[in-house]
Parts: C-alpha cells; sequence; structure tokens
C-alpha cells in the first residue's frame, strides 16, 4: 500500500513539474512551421482576390506550387503561391488574408467541361 502512494506521489509530482513552464520552441524555432508544399492545380488560377499585379510581376497563373504553414502561436493555415506570393487563410476569427472557402470565377467541373469542349472542337477542325 505504501509503495502505491508512493508511485501516485512520483506520478503527481511529474505531471506538476511541467505546469507554468513556457514553450521556448516558439522563439528557439520561429512563429511559423511547414507542412507541405503541393502543386498548384487549375483551380488555384481561378481563386478571386488577389491583387492586380503589373505585367513584370508575377500572378497566381504563375504559381507552379503552394506553399503551406502554420502560425505555430494562432493556429492559422495558410496556402501562399510560390511566385505570387498570394495567401488564403484558414482562420475564421483572425487575420486580413481571404477566407476559406475560397471565392472562384470557375469550379473544377466548369474548367473540366471547357477543356473537354476545346479538346472536341480541335478534333472536329482536325477532321474537317
Amino acid at each position: 500500500m505504501k509503495s502505491a502512494h508512493l508511485v501516485l506521489a512520483l506520478l503527481l509530482t511529474t505531471a506538476l513539474t511541467g505546469c507554468g513552464r513556457r514553450d521556448t520552441a516558439l522563439d528557439d524555432e520561429g512563429r511559423y512551421s511547414g507542412i507541405g508544399i503541393y502543386q498548384a492545380d487549375g483551380l488555384w488560377k481561378h481563386v478571386q482576390g488577389a491583387p492586380v499585379v503589373a505585367k513584370a510581376q508575377a500572378a497566381l497563373k504563375d504559381d507552379s506550387q503552394i506553399i503551406v504553414v502554420v502560425d505555430r502561436r494562432t493556429g492559422e493555415i495558410r496556402q501562399c503561391g510560390n511566385h505570387s506570393g498570394f495567401c488564403i487563410a484558414m482562420n475564421p476569427w483572425q487575420g486580413n488574408a481571404p477566407r476559406v472557402p475560397a471565392r472562384l470565377d470557375a469550379h473544377a467541373d466548369e474548367i473540366q467541361e471547357e477543356g473537354a469542349e476545346v479538346v472536341a472542337n480541335n478534333a472536329v477542325n482536325a477532321a474537317e
């Protein structure tokens, strides 16, 4: 019985030693942490809300990859284009970035239908 009390006391002491400890990893490793890098699909080019840029500047259509990071202080997740730098945020209660779900000027099925129509028209034109 005495050993059970000793084990319980040891467990409680171990559990309480972490109380009040500050997470220094945020200071040592930076505020943002990488989640991954993904290929930009056709929908990325149709996201609305990106600023209009000069011809010499990168736009959404120039992005080939999407970089995804998490803000380790707020939990906000951002998806950013690798060339345009345009970001979409997933944290509805904070920040100024456009929110998910993203506003699109065309949906995936519409883009796919347009592509199929172009292929069909090219085939008809080639046959004539």
